[in-house]
């Protein structure tokens, strides 16, 4: 019995240190940016795929858990983390870590050399780069924004080997829509943020001046994922129905945008990052649906 209980145990550190529920969502956003660019569907990318960009958002999440075991360690929401709680040594950690960076480099590299190259530098910014940030400028979130915006791009590139106008968009949808997601959570977790010496929000406070700013990125998103329609990015396009969904999908968040605005209070900003994190997963839904209505 004590046995399976550490078995559990170290299943449940390792899906931790990798993030679990969140590096799921990011080999979804992979795979549905692959099906976007193919007639043919090839099983064995959709399995590397899937392999190497969990070792890799895996890899960066267990770098992110090594650099910040100090600030975790301060914070409710993530205290219990197998380093910060001392059921993992750094050691071990970073072992996890290099080892999955390697495995999902490899197996991206065997689909093809780009899908290694984005994959790398989306590690290489997120933890080099987006984490050391963290605690110096609210800035961090745009930089944070780039390597987060790369899976939905990812899964074209691993399809065609090419970066052309198709995967620029589909970036450029992931990239605009991070800025809602993520202000919305660092307003609901600004006093924890806080006292482990971070700060997310784009004005440094809970304000009118950061609601509005959440409003305007909401908006060009809202653009930038219906932009589609107009034909003017090659391959990828949206029937009329397909963007009127996601357009009224967009007004859903707006309209949470617009409410934190006028309230400036907690329960809006989970809103919005409930519906943010619903908005994201049914438009690449709709966009794969729609090609195959082409």
């Amino acid at each position: 019995m004590e046995l399976a209980l550490k078995k559990h145990s170290l299943l449940d550190d390792l899906k931790q240190l990798t993030k679990f529920g969140l590096s799921l969502s990011v080999v979804f956003s992979s795979v549905a940016g692959y099906l976007l660019a193919v007639d043919t569907i090839d099983f064995k990318i959709v399995f590397f795929l899937a392999i190497g960009g969990y070792c890799m958002v895996g890899a960066s999440n267990a770098f992110n858990q090594i650099i910040e075991r100090g600030p975790d360690a301060l914070m409710k929401r993530t205290m219990d983390r197998p380093i910060p709680a001392g059921r993992m040594s750094v050691n071990t950690a970073m072992i996890i870590a290099v080892s999955l960076t390697i495995i999902g480099l490899v197996i991206l590299y065997n689909i093809n050399e780009r899908t290694a190259i984005f994959g790398a530098i989306s590690i290489f910014l997120y933890t080099s780069v987006y984490t050391p940030l963290k605690p110096v400028t609210p800035l961090s979130v745009f930089v944070g924004a780039i390597p987060g915006a790369i899976p939905f791009m990812l899964g074209w590139v691993a399809a065609t080997g090419e970066f052309g106008i198709e995967p620029g968009m589909l970036f450029m949808i992931q990239f605009f829509w991070q800025f809602p997601h993520f202000w919305a959570i660092g307003w609901l977790q600004f006093e924890e943020y806080k006292k482990a010496g971070f700060n997310l929000m784009p004005t440094g406070e809970k304000n009118k001046k950061a609601s509005k700013l959440i409003i305007i990125y909401t908006v060009f998103m809202l653009i930038v994922s219906i932009f589609p329609l107009f034909r003017y990015t090659g391959e990828l396009y949206l029937l009329p129905g397909s963007a009127a969904i996601i357009f009224i999908l967009g007004l859903v968040m707006l309209y949470y945008g617009v409410k934190l605005h006028r309230e400036q209070s907690n329960k809006m900003a989970r809103k919005l990052m409930l519906s943010s994190v619903l908005y994201i997963t049914l438009i690449q839904i709709i966009f794969v649906i729609d090609k195959f209505l082409h």
